[in-house]
């Protein structure tokens, strides 16, 4: 399975899953680099598969780094981000998801990992959703938890971009990837709701709606493509 933009390559490898990363030699490093190594710190409450081993070198201009993890026996949720279907989830696995956010918000945000910065998230929430900015709760989030992301387990996969982010960013993610099937999304933000539900939750919300919006806008606005319309 290739990762995103050819970065990686990962395959089951008996029991285990190997992971292989790649970057032009003396541009390793970085957040995206080592969050899955620094991820080993998180609480044991949030569930992962277990990283066993991880070794560096470098060949012909590229270094390489790869990881040895546990194989997570249950499939992922979706093999798309977005829900196009209801999936059909427990209420068993909503409380443990819940319980994991929990977890993981708990954990005091990293200075030097950021899953989203400030500067961004007060420029793009005004300009694609209308709303203003104030004070802004800070957590560690997973960064990137859509349902491809995560398994029946649940296990939360690909730690990738973790780091801090405004309250309630994960649980915003599933709630918005969810809004093509409304009854499940319904459904999901009321299981959430320990979470969504509190004024905190606000900022992450209104992030996730502006990133949603803003790679809509990307995604249709090219040289060849028409003005919108002013009922667009």
């Amino acid at each position: 399975m290739w990762g995103y933009r050819g970065r990686t390559l990962s395959s089951a490898a008996g029991p285990h899953w190997l992971r292989v990363v790649c970057a032009e030699a003396d541009t390793e490093g970085g957040k995206l680099w080592n969050g899955p190594s620094t991820s080993r710190n998180l609480p044991n409450a949030v569930p992962r598969p277990d990283l066993f081993r991880i070794r560096d070198w470098t060949t012909e201009g590229y270094a390489y780094r790869v990881e040895l993890y546990a194989f997570a026996p249950d499939p992922i949720v979706s093999p798309r981000s977005v829900l196009d279907e209801d999936p059909g989830l427990p209420e068993t696995w909503w409380k443990e998801m819940t319980a994991a956010l929990d977890a993981l918000a708990d954990v005091p945000p990293p200075a030097d990992r950021e899953a989203v910065r400030e500067e961004y998230l007060r420029r793009v929430i005004p300009e694609f959703t209308g709303h203003q900015v104030e004070d802004v709760t800070w957590t560690t989030a997973h960064g990137d938890l859509h349902y491809g992301n995560v398994t029946r387990g649940p296990h939360i996969l690909d730690w990738e971009g973790w780091g801090r982010a405004p309250y309630g960013y994960d649980a915003a993610t599933l709630y918005l990837y969810a809004l093509l099937t409304p009854e499940t999304a319904a459904r999901i933000r009321a299981q959430l709701s320990p979470v969504l539900d509190r004024p905190e939750a606000r900022t992450g919300l209104l992030t996730v709606c502006a990133q949603v919006l803003q790679a809509r806008t990307a995604s249709t606005s090219t040289p060849s493509s028409p003005t919108p319309s002013a009922s667009t």
